[in-house]
């Protein structure tokens, strides 16, 4: 990508306002030019094209021993679909009979995957990998349903080879010392994590408070959890306890993955992060840096970590509330009817209820309960006077659609009594 987006003409101008393509339900409004990111940039098969590798020499242990980075010219022998890599590691024989070329590759790729995601979680990479869902279209462009984005092996396989190629890649420009731009993650404050614990305790399970805060002791907690009503709640509430991860020209680490070095190089594409970080490299392979470089750099880069960190949470936001509103939107056709749900949040005035089946939040108010209920909020419950009925975080429960919101955005809800 770097090879066709030079710095400062006008495509760069535009990618450096947009910061990152932004992925909303019905369709993404890329950062670059449908020329450049559909055609002459994308991996289309038996097609030359320009990029940037990182070529690893990976031991049995998921440790780099060697690697090398360099500009290539490389042709992709096949596209497939994640389900379609999916398949042929599981030995479906129709897909090993259509790639036959890739049955090996991809093999090989499963097995130091699996090692790599043994090497993670040793570390102490905490894993948030929390339910999405994907909105359904008629061919007239109407939401018609909501239904489960599925991730699989494939997904983590294609996740772990670019952890490890931006690992690499940022190890190697901290060693240089030249100006470049860190992706980074500071550790949660402490008392948002003693708040966390607390509620963990809450919920049943026994731990330990800490002395100090390490990703190590964030994933002990999540394990305990798996397999428990309340993984995915716990989960929830973990990545709210955490600080947003951003870009910075210092390096201050990755709480998140348990990194003492970390980037993003993997999609200059989608992300003018990386971009920059492919402009960096190639200036420090071919030693371009020149004293006024060294000088005026970190600056300038420090400029371009704050703008897509500031567009990054405003993608987010983006993303975020277009499939609200499209959820919303569909659940108006079901107001009185009734779902399960889980209660992600217990407050003065209410109950929050996440719809297991739409993953949106609605509100159960507390004068819609029956009795006088009292809010005990250390212990995130709702208990009603008589001490006969209470509510807290994590419990399952049914409720009725009362009324949806599209403008302001709220999802009323009433409990179903049992």
């Amino acid at each position: 990508m770097s090879h066709y987006v030079k710095e400062g003409c006008a495509i760069d101008r535009e990618a450096f306002e947009r910061g990152n393509t932004y992925y909303l339900p019905e369709y993404a409004l890329h950062m670059l030019p449908e020329r450049l990111s559909a055609n002459l940039c994308s991996l289309r098969p038996n097609e030359k094209k320009y990029a940037f590798t990182c070529e690893m020499l990976i031991n049995p242990k998921g440790k780099v021993i060697d690697y090398d980075i360099y500009e290539s010219v490389i042709i992709s022998k096949a596209r497939l679909t994640y389900d379609q890599a999916l398949g042929i590691i599981f030995g479906d024989p129709d897909l090993e009979e259509k790639f036959p070329h890739v049955v090996k590759p991809l093999k090989h790729m499963e097995e130091l995957a699996k090692i790599l995601i043994k090497e993670r979680e040793k570390r102490g990479s905490i894993d948030f990998d929390l339910p999405e869902s994907k909105i359904l279209f008629t061919e007239t462009g109407d939401p018609y349903d909501v239904v489960p984005y599925e991730r699989h092996f494939a997904h983590r396989l294609i996740e772990e080879f670019m952890i490890i190629a931006n690992i690499t890649v940022a190890k190697h420009m901290e060693k240089t010392g030249e100006p470049f731009i860190y992706r980074t993650h500071e550790e949660p404050d402490m008392e948002k994590v003693i708040k966390f614990v607390d509620l963990v305790a809450g919920l049943g399970f026994k731990i330990n408070y800490p002395n100090e805060i390490t990703p190590k002791f964030i994933q002990k907690i999540l394990k305990k959890a798996v397999g428990t009503p309340e993984e995915q709640l716990l989960r929830f509430m973990a990545l709210r306890t955490m600080k947003q991860a951003k870009y910075t020209v210092e390096n201050i680490g990755h709480f998140g993955l348990a990194l003492e070095t970390y980037t993003h190089f993997t999609s200059p594409i989608r992300r003018y992060a990386d971009l920059v970080v492919h402009r960096m490299l190639k200036k420090s392979i071919k030693k371009k840096f020149t004293k006024k470089d060294l000088q005026e750099l970190p600056e300038k880069l420090k400029e371009v970590a704050q703008q897509c960190s500031k567009m990054e949470r405003v993608a987010d936001d983006a993303e975020r509330d277009a499939l609200d509103m499209l959820k919303l939107r569909i659940l108006s056709g079901h107001i009185g009817e009734e779902f399960e749900g889980v209660i992600t949040g217990v407050v003065s005035f209410g109950l929050f209820v996440e719809l297991e089946r739409y993953i949106i939040e609605g509100l159960i108010p507390i004068s819609s309960l029956e009795g006088y209920y009292i809010y005990d909020e250390q212990n995130h419950r709702l208990i009603r006077e008589d001490k006969k009925k209470s509510f807290r975080l994590g419990d399952r429960v049914k409720v009725r659609i009362e009324k949806v919101d599209e403008d302001l955005k709220k999802l009323d809800l009433s409990l179903v009594e049992s």
